[in-house]
């Protein structure tokens, strides 16, 4: 049983993470109510596929009253924009939380706005599970399990009733709680997520330069390369705020990886590409054991 300090979510924002997490408290949960915020389109198709109970659109606070938890599933600067609305809305028992990519600029934001004698609580978190096609149309309850969900918070907030249920709540649809600091989280996340993308981005774009008349070489594709592709399928508008709220690390690591690639150019024609192979296919193995 999920403990009764929450039992009324609201989720502002339906789309591909909010949608799932309302899709997954009504798989996964009982006796939970909830509402939606979010477009009149958006709200509506979420409240039709049965993600949300009760859908709010236009003023908050109607949306935010009597929520014991209030997840922000909206774009980086959507949510540092309404952040001080939410804060000063939000019910005095409820815990707020949100879903977004990049947690340093969040976290400072939310530190500010909601002090430990608020009454309501923010904790930052962010789920590691998505796909390349956004919107509420490919929202799946089962998004989350077995994927990590980074929870951003003091080792006060941890011992908080709320924060507790609502890890309990994580574990109930799936998901694998992992605690950790806000610039620890946007420097593996930059590495583990964000530079993939671009890197994505950067072979599609290099690829459809070449096409030819024939369509060729995209012709002659295989699965591997609509593996390695798959993430270039996603929106810039997903990844806008994204790469602007960690830029440095993007940065940097991009500069890391064209010296691996020129490293790569150099041993093109020597047996000592192996070792790079043998590298690569033991972090291959790595991410299947996890």
């Amino acid at each position: 049983m999920i403990p009764h300090l929450i039992s009324r979510v609201t989720i502002l924002g339906t789309g591909l993470i909010g949608g799932s997490f309302g899709l997954a408290l009504r798989k996964y949960t009982t006796n939970m109510h909830v509402s939606g915020w979010d477009r009149t389109e958006i709200i509506g198709e979420a409240h039709a596929r049965g993600a949300i109970d009760a859908p709010f659109f236009g003023d908050l606070a109607p949306a935010l009253q009597n929520a014991d938890l209030i997840y922000i599933a909206l774009p980086i600067a959507a949510t540092l924009d309404l952040l001080p609305e939410i804060a000063r809305l939000a019910p005095a028992h409820a815990l707020v939380t949100d879903a977004c990519s990049t947690k340093a600029r969040l976290s400072q934001s939310a530190d500010e706005l909601f002090p430990a004698d608020k009454g309501s609580l923010f904790l930052g978190g962010h789920p590691m599970a998505g796909r390349e096609l956004s919107g509420i149309a490919h929202a799946d309850a089962d998004l989350f399990r077995g994927n990590t969900y980074a929870l951003i918070g003091a080792s006060s907030a941890q011992e908080d009733p709320r924060v507790s249920a609502f890890v309990r709540i994580l574990e109930k649809i799936g998901a694998r709680p992992l605690w950790l600091g806000a610039p620890q989280h946007d420097y593996a996340v930059g590495l583990a997520s964000h530079l993939p993308q671009l890197a994505a981005v950067a072979l599609a774009g290099f690829l459809y330069d070449r096409l030819d008349e024939n369509g060729l070489p995209i012709t002659l594709a295989g699965p591997g390369l609509r593996d390695s592709l798959r993430l270039a399928g996603s929106p810039y508008s997903t990844w806008r705020d994204i790469v602007l709220t960690n830029q440095d690390v993007l940065s940097a690591a991009l500069d890391l990886l064209a010296r691996r690639l020129d490293d790569l150019r150099e041993r093109l024609a020597s047996r000592d590409l192996e070792a790079d192979f043998d590298a690569a296919n033991e972090l291959y193995k790595l991410l299947r054991s996890l």
